[in-house]
C-alpha cells in the first residue's frame, strides 16, 4: 500500500443474499415477448424488485412465475431488471431474458440512446409551453431516500412540453435524457410545479391546504382516491438487442389517470 491509496470495500447485503425469491402468479400485462426481451405495462403500486421490507409481491416475483429465463447481470434479487420505475409510477418497462440482451440494453440506457416519454399532472402554471430543465441531482443529506437539485450533484436533463394548462394544475409530457433516480419528480419540484399527489416532493396533501376550504376538500379527496403520484411512463423506444432494428412501445394512460384528469378539469378548466 502507498500513501493516498484508495481502498474500496463492499459490504454484502445479508438480507438480500439470504433472500429466497418466490415465483408468484400475478396479473402482468405483456406487450411483447421474444427470446431475448419482454416488454410489460407495469401497474401503479407494484414494486419492481425485492428489498428491505419487500421480500415478495414484486414485479420480479411475477417475472419468475411467467418466464423460465431471465438475465442475471444485476444479481440474483433483480433477474431481468435493466431499468426501473418507482412503485407508484405506472407504464412501459423492458425486461431482459438473456445476459447478452441485458448488456446491450444497459449500454443504450447509459449512452442515452433510449427515448422515453412520461405523462404527468403537475401543480401550478408553467410559464413556458416547452423547455429543458438542466439541473444536477444528488441525494439529500440526512435522508438517502430523497434527491434534491444540488450544484455538486450528477448531471440530469429533462425536456418538457405542456399539453394543457388548467387553472391550478397542468398536464405535461416529459422526455428525460438522463435517467437519475426520481429525476422528473425532483426537477418538477425544483421548478415549483411538483407532481400531483407526490408526498415526497411537495405535491401531496400539504399542497391542497393553501386553497380555500371548498377546493382544499376537493383536491384532498381527489388525491386520496387516486392514492399515488400522477406520473406515467407512456413510451419507450430503443434498438432491439438482437435484430438491431428500432422498436417502440406505448402504454396508454391508465383509466384511473384519465378519470383523475377529467375530475380535476371540472374545477380547474
Amino acid at each position: 500500500m502507498e500513501l493516498d491509496d484508495l481502498i474500496s470495500v463492499r459490504i454484502p447485503d445479508r438480507e438480500n443474499d439470504e433472500l429466497e425469491l418466490k415465483a408468484q402468479k400475478m396479473d402482468l400485462e405483456i406487450f411483447y415477448e421474444d427470446e431475448s426481451i419482454v416488454v410489460i405495462n407495469k401497474p401503479a403500486g407494484l414494486i419492481v424488485h425485492p428489498g428491505i421490507g419487500n421480500k415478495d409481491g414484486t414485479l420480479v416475483n411475477g417475472l419468475l412465475y411467467y418466464f423460465n429465463s431471465l438475465s442475471q447481470i444485476n444479481g440474483r434479487t433483480r433477474p431481468g431488471i435493466v431499468h426501473r420505475l418507482d412503485a407508484e409510477t405506472s407504464g412501459v418497462m423492458v425486461v431482459a431474458k438473456t445476459n447478452k440482451a441485458h448488456v446491450d440494453l444497459a449500454n443504450q440506457f447509459q449512452d442515452r440512446k433510449v427515448k422515453k416519454k412520461y405523462t404527468a399532472l403537475t401543480w401550478g402554471n408553467w410559464q413556458k409551453k416547452e423547455g429543458v430543465i438542466d439541473k444536477t441531482i444528488k441525494r439529500k443529506r440526512g435522508d438517502p431516500t430523497i434527491f434534491t437539485v444540488q450544484s455538486e450533484g450528477k448531471p440530469a436533463s429533462t425536456r418538457y412540453q405542456l399539453v394543457k394548462q388548467f387553472r391550478h394544475l397542468a398536464q405535461v409530457n416529459f422526455f428525460p435524457k438522463t435517467g437519475r433516480t426520481h429525476q422528473i419528480r425532483v426537477h418538477t419540484a425544483w421548478m415549483g410545479n411538483p407532481i400531483f399527489s407526490d408526498e415526497k416532493y411537495g405535491g401531496g396533501l400539504a399542497k391542497a391546504r393553501g386553497f380555500i376550504p371548498e377546493l382544499k376538500r376537493y383536491y384532498t379527496k381527489a388525491m386520496r382516491n387516486f392514492n399515488r403520484h400522477a406520473l406515467h411512463a407512456e413510451k419507450l423506444e430503443f434498438i432491439h438487442p438482437v435484430t438491431n432494428s428500432p422498436v417502440f412501445f406505448q402504454a396508454p394512460l391508465p383509466q384511473d389517470f384519465i378519470n383523475l384528469i377529467e375530475l380535476l378539469a371540472i374545477v380547474d378548466d
